[in-house]
């Protein structure tokens, strides 16, 4: 389901770096059933920022089956934990700069 405000960590992520890379990345993009938090085309490439409910049983269950569908379409998902963007940011960062243009 689309939402209509991000989290703090998703809006860190988005005006701190996401938004200022020379490719286009989406927000909230629908893909199949699914609404990820961000997505670029050019690298094929899923990110999700999750929060706590990811860590627990059911949340974990959700979150295999719904990678397991995005990457049966071909496409890369990385997530990272709300603690990983506020504590290490710019490895966050390299990493998804490395993971759009390290082939390039």
């Amino acid at each position: 389901m689309l939402r209509n405000n991000m989290t703090k960590e998703e809006r860190h992520l988005w005006y701190d770096c996401l938004k200022n890379l020379p490719v286009t990345i989406k927000r909230q993009k629908v893909i199949g059933e699914y609404v990820v938090d961000f997505y670029c085309a050019k690298a094929n490439l899923v990110i999700e920022i999750d929060g706590s409910q990811h860590y627990e049983k059911q949340g974990e269950q959700k979150d295999i089956q719904r990678d397991n569908y995005l990457k049966s379409i071909g496409l890369k998902v990385k997530r990272f934990s709300n603690y990983e963007v506020n504590s290490n940011f710019r490895s966050v960062c390299d990493e998804i700069y490395n993971l759009i243009f390290g082939n390039d």
